[in-house]
Formats: C-alpha cells, sequence, structure tokens
C-alpha cells in the first residue's frame, strides 16, 4: 500500500513490488494474479480503514455532527510521519488513472462509500434534530468530503502547524453551524 500510495499505480513497477512483498514475480502473480489486482485490494483495505476510522469516530462522539467535526479537527495534525503522503490515496489514485481505467471506477466505488458514511451521519444529525430536518443531507455530506479530501492535500503543502490547525477549525465551525438550536428543535 505505501508503495502504490508513495509513488502511484503506473509508476510502481514488478521490480519494486518484488522488493517491498519479498516475493519473487511468479508469487506475486499467484497471490494476487496481477499488478491492477493488487493494487485495487491496495485500495480496498486502505478506504476499509478510512471507513473504520470514520465509523467508530461517529459511533463514539456524542453527536454526528460532533463527530463531523472532531474529524475535520483532526485532520490540522496530520504529517507525512509513517505514511508516504497525508494526500489522501483514493484521491491521488483517481487523478493518476484515465477516465476510461477500469481502475477508475473501483477508486469511485470507494469515494462514494466514504461518502455513504457521511450521509448516513448527516442523516441522523437531521432524524435527531441536531441539524434542520430537511437538510440536504447528501449534499452537506459532499462538501464534508470535499473538506476532508482538500484538508489532507493542505497539509501535503502547509509548513505552518498554526495555519493548519486554523483552517481545520475554521471549517469544523462552519458544519457546526449547521446545528439547530435547542430552542428551535421543536421548529425545525
Amino acid at each position: 500500500m505505501g508503495l502504490f500510495w508513495a509513488q502511484g499505480y503506473h509508476a510502481t513497477s514488478l521490480k519494486d513490488l518484488e522488493h517491498a512483498l519479498q516475493m519473487r514475480p511468479g508469487s506475486i502473480y499467484a497471490a494476487f494474479h496481477s499488478k491492477e489486482a493488487l493494487f485495487r485490494a491496495t485500495i480496498d483495505r486502505y478506504a476499509a480503514r478510512m471507513a473504520h476510522d470514520l465509523e467508530t469516530l461517529i459511533a463514539d462522539a456524542p453527536s454526528p455532527i460532533a463527530a463531523l467535526q472532531a474529524h475535520l479537527l483532526g485532520l490540522a495534525d496530520l504529517a507525512p510521519c509513517d505514511k508516504p503522503s497525508t494526500a489522501c490515496m483514493l484521491v491521488k489514485s483517481l487523478l493518476e488513472v484515465s477516465a476510461g481505467d477500469e481502475l477508475r471506477r473501483a477508486i469511485m466505488d470507494q469515494l462514494d462509500r466514504i461518502e455513504a458514511l457521511l450521509t448516513q451521519a448527516v442523516t441522523r444529525a437531521a432524524q435527531l434534530g441536531e441539524i434542520p430536518r430537511d437538510s440536504d443531507a447528501g449534499r452537506i455530506a459532499r462538501r464534508l468530503q470535499t473538506y476532508i479530501f482538500g484538508l489532507k492535500i493542505q497539509a501535503q503543502r502547509e509548513s505552518d502547524p498554526e495555519r493548519m490547525h486554523s483552517l481545520c477549525a475554521d471549517l469544523a465551525d462552519e458544519i457546526g453551524r449547521l446545528t439547530v438550536t435547542p430552542a428551535h428543535r421543536g421548529h425545525a
């Protein structure tokens, strides 16, 4: 995963994979059938981790909106550290593969999966009366997904941690402004 994430699908050679996996080409093909299948497996694993982290955060938070705000605030501390990049592997891969490429559909499916989780959280917030009940959950989820992936890209270029924290706080505050005040919950 780290190799594909750092170098991209097309720039990762079979030799690179042999070295990273400590496997011979025949063993790689026996286990994964193709470079494309191995790449898809890494995309699936990456997206599953992202989905699990998001689901756990939402389940453990006092409210769906608080969870989404916490997620945005958590992105303020992104640093390359043990990851090949702070930029999302799904987004990097989407930008790399051409429109007609079958891999693009696999990446889009994973992006749709994350969007669906965000939509569920926003829908739940509306059901709980935390935001107006007539809120467009899909539209808000798309905005959140744009914020999340945009922040991951911004973290790649931002050298001032305070600016990154401010940006994340601004976006979290914006999502917080969607909430209905307790006095208006009965009217929403």
